[in-house]
């Protein structure tokens, strides 16, 4: 086993009793980049000179007898649509390829003072429209445990980076499932935050009413270490909540004998994958065994969650798309007459097909005559989502669902078909609209070895129970935990 293999809790307390250094921990993870990341493609760009420098001055501070911050040493791998200062930061997209931000996101800062090492940037849907991580202008990432399928996306660099133990964590952005998603496919834990736990100052934004950032780990611990760094009140962005932040991993360590769990009915219909539905009926009685009482719950209009996501989505990336524009930075095309062929070509040569067709629907939605038809209506079935999430939580503490309907779908399966592509997400989008947490975490595996995720859903800023039942669920479920296959075949390879 090599250090790179360790969860970052595990390998934070074996530097500080001096048993491992920082610099050898740091020198396994790119030694694993090394070895794999031409297969996988996790990263867009790394920053292995700085990582293995800051590195040192953590094994200088060891030496001294200092105290060490909660995450000091622990490679870290960001989403490329989160911006770095002085790295590249380009979204997965041709229009922003060679932008480097003056300034961190407020997240960078965060998890830097509390000693973690940025290594680099992971591989994403161009401006997170995705599922899959096909749509990055650059190339697409392959799963570990399967490199012919998809790690999930839009965050699928991030996953994939985290699953094969390039990162010990990551952090992945999510406006419609884009941390859970991944998570679920790539078998990691992902927990996508109330809408204003974490600060957004620095996210390059999608869709700002439902964008959150989030971290992607290899166990709940580890999720519980990061979301008590990067969670907290943001002077810089006014979306954020002036409230208090729990100490998650000492929620993670009270039993689950008072929860009710529900179980919404409209997770369980056609469509739904029948070793996804058998993996999450065999988890639903661990959590019986722990003491949680399972009832059925409702949310009668999931039904529209879709359509009303690719409507308020759509309108609010028409907006925010519209700075680039080839004047101020990022790609400018070369072959124009006037500043109005330049807006025009800029825009059309920048931009994917994907990002394209959102901001077309986008656009339409606002345009005037249709505004109230489409826009305004999806934003009154939006409150509609709501009230149905604060109906069943006057009941139930926690909700438990599939996060993903499917395990890994192959690389291209869904590529043609945007509307089966949009169905990858009918089990996380509910949530962003409603603007309430939920976490995914592995719960089992299909018959070809690919993992399956369950996804736990809580009320509004209550991440701590949350992750509680998530923490009980993972100490005690009976299914072996795996590693993805790449590393036995890498092995092979290289004996």
């Amino acid at each position: 086993m090599t250090l790179n293999q360790l969860t970052a809790h595990e390998a934070i307390n074996l530097i500080i009793k001096k048993k491992i250094t920082a610099y050898e921990v740091m020198q396994d993870v790119f030694n694993q980049i090394d070895r794999i990341d031409n297969s996988i493609k996790a990263f867009l760009v790394l920053d292995r000179e700085e990582a293995l420098k800051q590195a040192k001055e953590i094994d200088i501070k060891v030496k001294n007898g200092e105290e060490l911050p909660p995450l000091a040493g622990i490679a870290v791998a960001v989403k490329d649509i989160i911006a770095t200062r002085g790295t590249e930061t380009t979204c997965g997209s041709k229009i922003l390829k060679g932008f480097v931000p003056p300034y961190n996101a407020t997240v960078i800062n965060k998890l830097r003072k509390a000693g973690a090492i940025i290594i680099g940037k992971t591989n994403m849907d161009e401006f997170a429209m995705g599922s899959s991580t096909e749509n990055s202008a650059f190339f697409p990432t392959h799963n570990p445990w399967d490199l012919e399928r998809v790690p999930g996306g839009s965050s699928g660099g991030s996953a994939a980076a985290v699953a094969a133990d390039e990162a010990f964590a990551a952090l992945g952005t999510d406006t419609g499932g884009s941390v859970r998603q991944p998570a679920s496919l790539c078998g990691m834990v992902g927990l996508k935050p109330t809408y204003g736990r974490v600060s957004r100052y620095g996210l390059v934004a999608y869709a700002s009413s439902l964008d959150q950032i989030g971290p992607i780990t290899k166990d709940v611990t580890d999720c519980a270490l990061i979301m008590k760094v990067i969670s907290g009140h943001d002077t810089m962005d006014s979306t954020s909540a002036n409230l208090e932040v729990p100490d998650y991993l000492k929620s993670c360590q009270e039993g689950i004998e008072d929860l009710k769990i529900g179980v919404p009915k409209e997770y369980f219909i056609e469509g739904i994958d029948l070793e996804v539905k058998d993996a999450l009926d065999k988890a639903l009685k661990i959590f019986e065994k722990l003491g949680a009482k399972i009832e059925e719950a409702s949310l009668p209009h999931t039904e529209y969650s879709l359509p009303t996501y690719y409507l308020i989505a759509t309108a609010e990336a028409s907006s925010n798309l519209a700075r680039y524009d080839g004047v101020q930075y990022g790609y400018r095309t070369e072959d124009y007459e006037d500043l109005s062929s330049m807006y025009k070509k800029t825009r059309s040569e920048g931009f994917g097909n994907e990002v394209k067709r959102r901001i077309m629907l986008g656009t339409y939605a606002l345009s005037s005559g249709y505004y109230d038809a489409y826009y305004l209506k999806a934003q009154k079935v939006r409150t509609l989502i709501k009230e149905d999430f604060d109906k069943a939580f006057s009941k139930h503490d926690i909700l438990i669902t599939p996060t993903s309907p499917t395990p890994a779908f192959k690389l291209k399966e869904k590529v043609s078909d945007p509307l089966t592509m949009y169905l990858s997400d009918i089990y996380t989008i509910p949530i962003n609209l409603a603007g309430i947490p939920a976490i995914s975490l592995n719960c089992g595996y299909s018959k070809n070895n690919l993992p399956i995720g369950l996804q736990i859903i809580g009320k509004h800023f209550d991440e701590g129970t949350m992750l509680r039942a998530a923490y009980n669920f993972e100490k005690s479920n009976p299914i072996e935990r795996k590693k993805p296959e790449i590393f036995s075949t890498k092995c092979k390879e290289e004996a």
